[in-house]
């Protein structure tokens, strides 16, 4: 079992930054591919930015050159620094950890950018 606890959302005028935290807890976090999906109101939840165990990522068109993913093994935790927020970056971010058959989500954090 993994958990998974997201931290740094709120509101932030367009243009400018956050960054999204994920805690880990509960087993070998570094063996995990890590990534960030988002959800804004009626629309599916789509995939961010990824991270493999070997640090490998890839990302979301509409996000490239914005944002960057990376982990810290040592602290099982992964992060999302959200640079240059558009109003359409406004959603529910949420943490999930993939390996093999386990699959793990984080509760969600909220993201508004807005001016």
């Amino acid at each position: 079992q993994v958990q998974l606890v997201e931290s740094g959302g709120g509101l932030v005028q367009p243009g400018g930054s956050l960054r999204l935290s994920c805690a880990a807890s509960g087993s070998i976090f570094s063996i995990y591919s890590m990534g960030w999906y988002r959800q804004a109101p009626g629309k599916q939840r789509e995939l961010v930015a990824a991270i493999s165990s070997g640090s490998w990522t890839n990302y979301l068109d509409s996000v490239k050159g914005r944002f960057t993913i990376s982990r810290d093994n040592a602290k099982n935790t992964v992060y999302l620094q959200m640079n240059s927020l558009k109003p359409e970056d406004t959603a529910v971010y949420y943490c999930n950890a993939r390996y093999a058959e386990e699959n793990y989500w984080g509760q969600g954090t909220q993201v508004t950018v807005s001016s």
